[in-house]
């Protein structure tokens, strides 16, 4: 079983199914310094796109593979679907649901992190927690420009960034505490969903600041989706059942 990883989700689902008995390889983009590795097999570095990853499928002939990539995660996803669709190895895309609004709370959906730095454009204060990639967005902007990610961004910062490296979960009142401390005005985020970094939400809501949301890109058509790592591991339990004995390779095809 080949699982795309680097989210939480992918590191319970490999968690989930090596316990179960399976053999998993868990792949990582590579893309953070530091990583927590998931149990079971890793593999850290990147296919060389939807070639790459349809040649290394035909050769090594994974049981399946489960694309538990960010929500972000556009270019990985699709070359997951393109790979698979090519070999006929068996797909599923696992995607926690996105944040839902409650009362209260004052969000902004746009489209694209140029559009989310058009909104935010006279802010004096603004918190971006949209990771350290496609900071470059924001680099014209004049305000205070709170930059928060695991690892430094590579692109032009704004001219008065506070780069803040952290790793969540992050606690309400830790976030409460930041956004006064800085006097942040507006909250810039993707719609990445999940409960580990929820927290500046209900902060930016107990302090009635707005929040801009880029909406996530469209997964590609005709492959099937679940939201939890329960139903990601019934998936490959009646996969498994199904294709039980009928293939030979390496183990992580059983």
């Amino acid at each position: 079983m080949l699982v795309l990883g680097g989210t939480g989700e992918a590191r319970r689902l490999a968690a989930a199914l090596v316990a179960g008995g399976a053999d998993v390889l868990s792949s990582l983009a590579g893309r953070v310094a530091d990583p927590v590795l998931p149990e079971g097999g890793v593999r850290v570095g990147g296919f060389g796109g939807a070639d790459g990853l349809a040649g290394w499928l035909a050769e090594h002939r994974p049981r399946a593979l489960v694309d538990a990539t960010h929500p972000f995660a556009a270019r990985i996803t699709a070359s997951a679907a393109a790979a698979a669709a090519r070999t006929g190895v068996p797909l599923l895309r696992l995607q926690r649901p996105g944040w839902t609004p409650g009362p209260g709370d004052r969000w902004t959906y746009v489209d694209s992190l140029a559009e989310a730095a058009g909104a935010v454009r006279d802010a004096g204060s603004v918190l971006l927690t949209t990771g350290r990639q496609g900071v470059g967005a924001f680099a014209g902007l004049t305000g205070r420009v709170l930059v928060r990610s695991v690892d430094p961004p590579g692109e032009p910062l704004p001219a008065r960034a506070v780069l803040l490296l952290a790793r969540g979960p992050f606690a309400v009142d830790d976030e409460v505490a930041l956004m006064r401390e800085h006097r942040v005005d507006v909250v810039v985020t993707k719609d990445s969903g999940g409960a580990m970094t929820e927290a500046k939400l209900v902060a930016a809501r107990e302090l009635g600041l707005p929040v801009v949301l880029v909406r996530r890109p469209p997964l590609p058509a005709g492959v099937p989706v679940v939201a939890t790592v329960e139903e990601a591991v019934s998936w490959t339990n009646r996969l498994r059942r199904t294709r039980a004995g009928t293939e030979d390779g390496p183990s992580w095809n059983r």
